[in-house]
């Protein structure tokens, strides 16, 4: 089972941990990630400006070089899951975008929408199924109690991003429970951490932060999870000692991967 995959810039810079084990775990399950040959950066942020278009270029070509490689497009951040699954979005409902966006990139074959793109727990959930992932778990976390963090890009625009319910999400916990830990629901599971303001006002995305972890570890959670790079940037520099990791992490930890062991850090946890 191979699928066409986007990692973005971040998972080749800072996140290098969440594109490494996200790999390797997927290998362990049978599928292939086959990394695009000439991706490009998503944009960073969607913009919602109608005369913008320059910005959603790169994510029109990562689309189409998935469709003309036969594939569904399979992503790992949140931020570049948002940008490129709106930008399909776009391109599928708005006739002028996809006007001009075609007309920009001058493709061979040009690009309507056809990509169908999917976050790696998307394909956890609905391709190998968490059933199948907890047989494939040899070391799980039996007793931890683990915090879902999912945040703002993973589950909205709702009626765009299709993951999950966006205000009373299952996805991550349903995760947890494939590979043995006890999820923990909390308040501010689904809030924003501030990842986004963090240059233009420190102290209220150090703010931000520091609630959503007070929240997980009030709840009773030895650690948080999430699929965002800004995320986890964000809430180890702001919270409150609470362990942050990439879900990729547990998973192949859980999956026996050589090398990836996050074990030894949550005995020592709350």
């Amino acid at each position: 089972m191979t699928f066409s995959y986007y990692p973005g810039c971040t998972l080749k810079t800072k996140a290098k941990e969440l594109d490494r084990c996200g790999r390797l775990a997927m290998e362990k399950l049978g599928v292939t990630l086959e990394e695009l040959k000439e991706w490009q950066c998503c944009g960073g942020a969607y913009s919602t400006a109608k005369d913008e278009i320059a910005t959603k270029l790169s994510s029109v070509r990562a689309l189409a070089d998935a469709r003309d490689n036969g594939r569904d497009l399979v992503t790992l951040c949140s931020a570049c899951h948002n940008v490129i699954k709106q930008v399909n979005h776009e391109i599928r409902t708005n006739p002028d975008m996809d006007l001009r966006a075609n007309n920009y990139l001058a493709l061979e074959t040009p690009y309507h929408g056809e990509t169908k793109v999917l976050h790696y727990l998307e394909v956890l959930r609905d391709v190998v199924g968490f059933d199948r992932v907890a047989a494939a778990v040899s070391a799980p976390f039996t007793g931890k109690k683990i915090g879902a963090y999912y945040g703002c890009l993973l589950l909205r625009p709702s009626a765009v991003m299709g993951t999950d319910n966006a205000e009373n999400p299952s996805l991550l916990e349903d995760f947890l429970r494939a590979i043995g830990a006890e999820p923990v629901v909390y308040p501010l599971r689904n809030e924003c951490c501030g990842g986004y303001v963090t240059l233009e006002d420190p102290e209220f995305a150090r703010g931000k932060a520091a609630r959503v972890l007070d929240s997980a570890s009030g709840a009773g959670a030895s650690c948080v999870v999430t699929a965002c790079p800004l995320c986890l940037y964000n809430l180890k520099k702001s919270g409150n000692g609470l362990p942050v990791f990439y879900f990729t992490e547990l998973l192949a930890g859980a999956l026996g991967v050589p090398g990836v062991n996050v074990s030894a850090v949550l005995e020592g946890a709350a």
